[in-house]
């Protein structure tokens, strides 16, 4: 769509992608009334970089190796779309993938790289407004991973911001709800709840409802993320225009 449209990078693992509504590998294609898609203001970038209407599921293209359900990227667009305007996605999580393998250079970060460069390539005055960064439960497994999350992800934020030209990129990022084998949640929750870089905030998914995996958020639980996600986007980012 050639229209100009503020640009959300959707990035980290499944919890981002989206694992609402999926059981015995198969999503029960249910879309909640805050999901619903919006032909004239929330677009998503394809897999092949091209605009298409948004809906569910958002990562289908994305998260190949897995079956995508609900995540909270529409619930989120949905809820700033009246004070934001027309919206982009750029989805770019992929399930199951820990924070050493978004280091720049690696096939994650350059993906994503490309992806969000050529959302803005356009022409049409298209801005990237934030990135919204759920990750981390792949790191829960043992204390070395603790050790080394903190500076891998203060790498990555450094690094996407330099890449694309915005020192001040929005990131909103996600504190964990669970882990693998949840031997070391807390201890990376600590750390993504205690993260001190500018234009950095974090919204707590602990609480939410996980699915019978104790993994993933059901898709009512994604529906109140994206809401929460937006909710921290416009309280903290939408009046100072001048950050992003």
């Amino acid at each position: 769509m050639e229209v100009a449209k503020k640009l959300f990078i959707l990035s980290g693992q499944s919890n981002m992608a989206g694992r609402g509504g999926v059981a015995h590998k198969r999503w029960d294609g249910v879309v909640p009334p805050e999901c619903a898609p919006d032909d004239q203001k929330i677009y998503r970038l394809a897999a092949n970089l091209r605009w298409e209407v948004a809906h569910e599921t958002l990562h289908h293209d994305i998260d190949t190796k897995k079956v995508c359900g609900v995540g909270p990227g529409m619930p989120f667009a949905n809820a700033v779309k009246e004070r934001v305007g027309v919206i982009g996605l750029v989805p770019c999580a992929v399930g199951g993938t820990a924070i050493r393998e978004w280091a720049r250079g690696e096939h994650l970060y350059e993906n994503m790289v490309k992806r969000a460069k050529a959302a803005v390539s356009g022409g049409d005055g298209s801005e990237i407004a934030a990135l919204l960064w759920y990750q981390g439960e792949s790191d829960t497994t043992s204390q070395e991973e603790v050790d080394a999350y903190k500076h891998k992800m203060e790498e990555l934020i450094h690094n996407i911001r330099a890449d694309l030209n915005l020192p001040n990129l929005p990131v909103v990022q996600v504190a964990l709800a669970s882990g693998n084998e949840k031997k070391y949640v807390d201890e990376i929750r600590a750390i993504q709840l205690g993260m001190d870089l500018p234009n950095v905030i974090c919204v707590d998914a602990k609480g939410l409802q996980l699915k019978e995996d104790n993994l993933h958020l059901t898709t009512q639980a994604q529906v109140q993320l994206g809401c929460s996600l937006a909710q921290a986007y416009l309280t903290n980012f939408l009046t100072e225009k001048a950050h992003i």
